[in-house]
């Protein structure tokens, strides 16, 4: 969460989450939902101190249940280079594991991992 400024305000779905901490404590209820978690970014654009990514994950949660999330996310960052501001907004369907295209093992993504272009996604 250092990476976010102290009173950083951020939009995720119908969520609104202001500060350091409600960020703390929204990304460990995700992480403990969204199992297997794996996820793919991809630049859309960008001017002065923002950017805007698309962006697509899979998760299972522990049902064993596989979803994909797929949507678009604006940030703004102060001068010192922390966001200020991020807005998301998601879609998500559930899958069948056979369905999924993100199969690496846990953890960063390989370099030589498909895009979301190549993917078709």
């Amino acid at each position: 969460s250092l990476a976010y400024t102290p009173d950083s305000k951020w939009r995720n779905r119908a969520d609104f989450i202001n500060g350091r901490e409600e960020i703390q404590a929204f990304l460990r209820r995700k992480w403990d939902k969204e199992l297997g978690y794996r996820l793919v970014k991809e630049l859309w654009t960008y001017s002065e101190n923002r950017i805007a990514v698309r962006f697509s994950y899979e998760y299972h949660d522990d049902s064993g249940s596989w979803f994909r999330a797929y949507g678009l996310e604006d940030w703004q960052f102060d001068p010192d280079g922390l966001m200020r501001l991020r807005y998301t907004s998601i879609n998500e369907a559930p899958i069948k594991e056979s369905e999924r295209k993100f199969h690496w093992p846990q953890g960063r993504r390989p370099d030589d991992q498909a895009g979301l272009s190549e993917l078709g996604l």
